[in-house]
């Protein structure tokens, strides 16, 4: 199933050979085979692979399930609700925000809005499901970003903001989806062919957008930061 652009915004840049070191070229998705297990490994040089055709490889462990979900969350999860409220925290990661969305090509600002959305700035943030720090990733996604500690604020962002970069390519720039991806997971986009019909990641999406739209055109982010 072909994905398109549901707005016309877009992320497109001349990258790839960033998308070859990722290793993207190697997610063999082929038209009608949306809903077909997607399976993935890592290997030495870092280079993360993915295939839907992967059985008798033991090096591969599954990625996203053929109906569009991630591997179950695991059990025994503590959430922690972002607590932080100094607007200090606002801008206390500048520069690894920066530095993170010039290497992989992504705006500075969607890497605040993501963030905003995701934990209010706030590292030790902990989701129901599991998900932590800044950039709320899975144990399974920060391990496919090579994040070894997902509440290291710096270690966070830069494997947030390559996921992002991921999406991106993976949904040929388009900013919906590529969002949507972030929250609902790229199998469910796949899926659909667009953005999935859940209204978390619906809300979601015109969230960050939001909050995208707020940093561009407010220089001051801590300001773009206070809820309107």
């Amino acid at each position: 199933m072909p994905v398109t652009s549901t707005s016309g915004s877009s992320l497109r840049l001349p990258l790839r050979a960033l998308a070859a070191a990722l290793g993207l070229a190697a997610l063999a998705l082929h038209p009608g085979s949306a809903q077909a297990d997607i399976f993935t490994y890592t290997d030495a040089d870092g280079t993360v692979h993915f295939s839907n055709r992967a059985a008798g490889d033991g090096r591969f462990k599954i990625y996203i399930k053929g109906d569009g979900r991630r591997s179950p969350a695991r059990r025994g999860v503590t959430p922690v609700a972002p607590s932080d409220k100094s607007l200090e925290r606002f801008s206390r990661y500048d520069a690894w925000i920066r530095q993170a969305a010039t290497l992989y090509q992504i705006p500075e600002e969607l890497v605040r809005a993501v963030i905003k959305c995701e934990s209010d700035y706030d590292p030790r943030a902990v989701s129901p499901v599991g998900a932590q720090g800044l950039m709320q990733l899975m144990p399974e996604t920060a391990l496919r970003m090579q994040v070894r500690d997902a509440f290291d604020a710096r270690e966070n962002i830069f494997g947030g903001t390559r996921y992002l970069r991921i999406l991106a390519n993976l949904f040929n720039g388009d900013l919906d989806l590529t969002i949507a991806g972030y929250n609902a997971g790229e199998g469910a986009v796949m899926r659909y062919g667009g953005i999935p019909p859940y209204a978390e990641t619906q809300a979601y999406v015109t969230r960050v957008r939001t909050y995208y739209a707020r940093y561009r055109t407010t220089r001051d982010t801590t300001l773009a930061s206070i809820e309107p």
